[in-house]
């Protein structure tokens, strides 16, 4: 059973959390504000701090929850097997990971944990994206001289070059699918 206080703050980080999504729907993730939030869930500044350290630390959670479920989108279905088919399974998340420079940001401070009590929900879909492409890696015509796991790490950190070379003024000339798709054609082409 629940005790009256700690169903009362449930209910409460519940309703701050609500009115951040609310807002976020009509502004935007940058656009956020905490005294928006805490006058919509119709709490004081105090209690938003009392459940969260900063207004980052609400958008971890969000951002952290919408990759989560972009991730299970990416998922369904069997795997990809050539370069196009990776890059259109990715496509939503990475698009999402872009909507927002400040969401870009936000994503690459939290996608690393200095301790393991600190791994948070960003940091977990940075392990959960390399997970599910070391499992589409067997299903295409990939190198062999490097392991899976190291081909989905690859993956990755191709993917983040090219999403921050959207930020980029000298280089946003070029999609990033173009992009993604010329590094991944090079890095996973088996060797000959």
């Amino acid at each position: 059973m629940i005790k009256p206080k700690q169903k009362r703050t449930l209910e409460t980080r519940a309703k701050l959390i609500a009115q951040a999504k609310a807002r976020i729907q009509e502004a935007g993730y940058e656009a956020l504000r905490v005294e928006d939030v805490v006058a919509g869930a119709g709490v004081a500044k105090g209690t938003f701090f009392a459940h969260f350290r900063d207004k980052d630390a609400l958008m971890e959670i969000l951002i952290g929850a919408e990759m989560d479920a972009l991730l299970d989108q990416a998922a369904a279905g069997a795997g990809p097997t050539d370069v196009e088919q990776i890059i259109s399974r990715l496509h939503p998340l990475h698009s999402f990971v872009t909507c927002e420079r400040y969401v870009f940001d936000l994503i690459l401070r939290y996608s690393g944990a200095a301790a393991v009590a600190e791994i948070g929900p960003i940091a977990m879909t940075f392990g959960r994206y390399i997970e599910l492409v070391t499992v589409w890696m067997p299903l295409g015509d990939y190198r062999k001289d490097v392991s899976a796991d190291l081909l989905a790490e690859g993956v990755q950190a191709f993917a983040v070059q090219a999403m921050a070379l959207q930020f980029c003024a000298l280089h946003q000339t070029q999609r990033f699918d173009e992009r993604f798709a010329r590094y991944l054609k090079a890095w996973l082409a088996p060797v000959s």
